[in-house]
This record gives C-alpha cells, sequence and structure tokens, in this order.
C-alpha cells in the first residue's frame, strides 16, 4: 500500500479560490494540477488510480490536463486514494470542483464563439500578465467597436446584423478584464503593417490609433511597434500570445491562433522558446514612448 500523501493545506486552497475563483477554465487547471501532485506524493501511478474510480489512465490524464470538467465524487474518492482526510482541505476541493464546472460568461456567446477560444478568455481572465505579438490586425483587447466590427464583416460577409452585434459585444466584454479593478499586465507588440491596413476605412483606423495611444499610456498596458526597417523584428511571422499566471499551479501557456483552430502550449521548453521569441521583439521593436510618438505621427 503506497503511502499516503502529505496533507493539503487549506489555506493554500483557500488562496486558489479566490485568485481563480472568476475563471473556470484556471480553476480546472488548479484541480488537474493539484490532483496530479497529489497522485505523485502518494506515488500511485495513473493506471491505478483510474481502475479506483472505475475509469481508466486516459481518463486521470485527461482530468490531470484539465481536457475535460471532474465530477464531485471521481475527486472525492481520489483524495480518498491519496490519503487527503483533512476536512477543511476537502471542503476546499469541493468548492474548486464546484467551480470549475461553472460556465464562463463567454458561453451565453456560444454561437458565434470558436470551441477552442473558448480557453482562451477563461486564461486571460486568470493570467497576470498578457504578452502578445500581432503580425496583421490590433490585438483583440485593444480593438475600438468599429475596428472589431470592420473585422467580422469582411471574415463572415454573409452574416446578419444580429451575428455581428454579437460578434462585436463578445469582443467588447472580453476586454472588460483590462478595466477591472485588479487588471493584468497587458504587453502588446504589433508589427507596423498593422498601422497601414486600413480595416473599415481611413477614419475608423484613425480613430483605432487613437484608441493605442490611449491604452497604451494606462499603467497596466503597454504597446510597442515593431517597425519595417529592424530586421530583429522579423523573428516571428505569426501572432503570438503568452500568458502567464500568479498562481503557482498554473504553468505558462502560450496560445497560437490559426485558421480554423488554436494551440495551447504548457511544455517549459515551448513556453520558454517563446517567450525567448518575444524578449527579442520587444528588444528590437521602438520603444514604449517612441512607439507613442510613431501612432502619433500616423495621425498627422
Amino acid at each position: 500500500m503506497p503511502a499516503p500523501a502529505p496533507p493539503v493545506d487549506a489555506p493554500t486552497l483557500e488562496y486558489y479560490l479566490a485568485a481563480s475563483a472568476r475563471s473556470p477554465i484556471a480553476l480546472r487547471l488548479v484541480l488537474g494540477h493539484l490532483l496530479r501532485a497529489l497522485r505523485k506524493a502518494a506515488g500511485i501511478e495513473a493506471e491505478a488510480a483510474g481502475r479506483f474510480i472505475r475509469g481508466s489512465e486516459a481518463k486521470i490524464s485527461r482530468m490531470e490536463r484539465a481536457l475535460v470538467t471532474c465530477k464531485h465524487d471521481d475527486v472525492m474518492d481520489l483524495l480518498t486514494l491519496y490519503g487527503v482526510t483533512d476536512r477543511p482541505a476537502l471542503a476546499r476541493f469541493a468548492e474548486i470542483v464546484r467551480l470549475s464546472r461553472q460556465p464562463g460568461w463567454w458561453h451565453r456567446f456560444d454561437g458565434v464563439l470558436p470551441d477552442w477560444c473558448g480557453k482562451l478568455i477563461g486564461l486571460q481572465e486568470a493570467a497576470s500578465t498578457i504578452r502578445t505579438y500581432e503580425v496583421q490586425l490590433v490585438p483583440g483587447l485593444l480593438q475600438t467597436a468599429a475596428y472589431t466590427e470592420a473585422l467580422v464583416r469582411q471574415a463572415y460577409p454573409h452574416a446578419p446584423q444580429e451575428e455581428v452585434n454579437d460578434r462585436v459585444k463578445l469582443r467588447a466584454t472580453r476586454q472588460n478584464v483590462l478595466a477591472r479593478q485588479d487588471p493584468p499586465h497587458l504587453w502588446a507588440i504589433l508589427d507596423e503593417a498593422v498601422l497601414h491596413r486600413p480595416m473599415g476605412g481611413e477614419q475608423v483606423m484613425r480613430d483605432q490609433v487613437r484608441h493605442l495611444m490611449t491604452m497604451a499610456q494606462l499603467g497596466h498596458v503597454t504597446v510597442q511597434i515593431a517597425p519595417f526597417n529592424r530586421p530583429g523584428c522579423i523573428a516571428a511571422g505569426f501572432p503570438i500570445t503568452h500568458l502567464r499566471f500568479d498562481l503557482p499551479a498554473l504553468p505558462d501557456i502560450v496560445y497560437l491562433e490559426q485558421l480554423r483552430d488554436a494551440e495551447y502550449l504548457d511544455k517549459p521548453e515551448e513556453t520558454q522558446h517563446y517567450r525567448g521569441v518575444l524578449d527579442g521583439l520587444a528588444q528590437s521593436a521602438l520603444s514604449p514612448q517612441d512607439s507613442l510618438d510613431l501612432l502619433e505621427y500616423t495621425l498627422s
């Protein structure tokens, strides 16, 4: 019989609850991380854990990687197997499971939200730092409503007005993460090409540039422009989003969006590589102040 896992500290679980309660996605990741750590500490193989809950090794893997929402009974049975008996800790785990099963606010936009995009929204809600590099378009968190509408109409030329409105509202609601009391730090690097692509026409683009200038002067938003004349600014020819969390249970995550799908990377060697790419772009790009000056120059 394997040695029982060390008891989970109830105050630590309370911290996880408070820090990630706004994002069911983050809570699923936290829960999966904790279950894996407890299983490893107890010296129990995933196959044995799967049999204990009348499942399989694959089911344990999906639970630990937050690919599924965990059931209360499965989690409680696993905690028993792993030697967790502290009542306050068990109560906190039960609350984590309950909240992790709640739908995020974005689910009310299911009709216009791709399945793979909901996870990104939940991660952004929980992130402490969001670093993004965009090659062609203004990052979604910094778009004006008119700019977003122009994008939507180009991508979905036959969409009815109601669908267009829903897509614009979804993007605007996502931006609330930057207006809350404890917002993440958004660090956005934009290829200069973004400024020369008049999405929606000249006036829409001018208003968008003014909005970028306004946002760039907030304490928690950094905007840098990667100009055409600096070779180091072509290190990546595709968008990259890197998310970092204050929660020690959550690893860095890199989001790579494709035409009809997206990839989420969480292996340290992968996320460190893309973090290095972003560091190189930031060093090669214009400074935040010089970027502001360039934005202002485009309006003259």
